[in-house]
């Protein structure tokens, strides 16, 4: 049975339709030899031909959901294995066509596939829930974007002690997801063109980096007016890569933490000189 997805997934939609337009149909005593057959032996090659020969109807009832904006070939595909469901519980000896049996499967894979895919939020979850979705599609024109009314969805269903859940649904509804891709209007501009792009700006990126290339050649030049103890004692403590104390920096140079901290201060003053307010830059590298 398989074979009459393989179709689908191979070949354009229009090709499909030329190909099962081809398979012969099924007289209703063809019909119920093999589906006798089917049943006695569970055999797939039966049941492939059952299916394939009914796959025009699958397409024809696929059709009549075209209105909710699904790719027809999705929506086949979904009614074939509702066909498929249908072959394998279908009992011949009741006196009726396996199409007239299969119907109702058709339908329900095809719905329970809207009803997963129409939205990304569940908008189907009770069998009250589906059959309002369903009519709406026929009588209304939500399916399009158009807002709906508690008042309008009530007086499609049967009683009026629902009127609550049909308030809750009608929100749900009211409240759908839409593609960013969606045209507005008539027009060529679309819901994602209007979204504001927050990643940085090419002039912006290239401002910070002539900026921290700036910033890291200042500091260079102004360290080399330091004596080489100067200069080992800021480095020390401001470029090893990790915080160190005023003792780590004196116990890796052999000398004093009273020490450090009087080279550290000279340091700084010379470098305030030269960098002035930006001798801060210093604890940010």
């Amino acid at each position: 049975m398989e074979k009459s997805l393989a179709l689908i997934n191979t070949d354009s939609f229009s090709k499909y339709i030329d190909e099962i337009n081809r398979i012969p149909l099924l007289t209703p005593e063809e019909e119920t030899e093999l589906a006798q057959h089917y049943k006695k032996h569970q055999d797939i090659a039966t049941a492939h031909r059952l299916v394939t020969a009914n796959l025009r109807f699958v397409v024809k009832i696929a059709g009549e959901y075209r209105g909710y904006r699904m790719r027809m070939m999705d929506l086949v595909q979904e009614g074939n294995m509702g066909l498929m469901r249908a072959v394998k519980k279908f009992d011949p000896d009741r006196g009726y066509r396996l199409i007239s049996y299969a119907v109702w499967w058709i339908r329900a894979y095809i719905q329970d596939y809207i009803i997963r895919t129409w939205s990304l939020v569940k908008v189907g979850t009770t069998q009250l829930q589906k059959k309002l979705f369903f009519k709406l599609g026929k009588v209304r024109g939500f399916l399009d974007g158009d807002t709906i009314d508690s008042a309008e969805i009530n007086a499609l269903i049967d009683g009026s002690d629902n009127d609550d859940k049909v308030r809750d649904f009608c929100q749900r509804l009211n409240a759908r997801d839409f593609s960013l891709d969606r045209s507005i209007t008539d027009s060529d501009t679309t819901y994602l063109d209007l979204l504001a792009d927050e990643s940085a700006d090419q002039e912006d990126q290239l401002l910070a980096q002539e900026t921290d290339t700036n910033r890291k050649t200042r500091i260079a030049a102004a360290l080399k007016e330091l004596t080489p103890r100067e200069q080992e004692v800021i480095g020390g403590r401001f470029f090893a890569g990790v915080s160190k104390t005023l003792q780590d920096v004196g116990d890796e140079l052999g000398i004093t933490r009273e020490r450090v901290r009087q080279l550290e201060s000279n340091a700084l003053k010379k470098l305030h000189k030269i960098l002035g307010a930006d001798v801060e830059m210093l604890t940010a590298t």
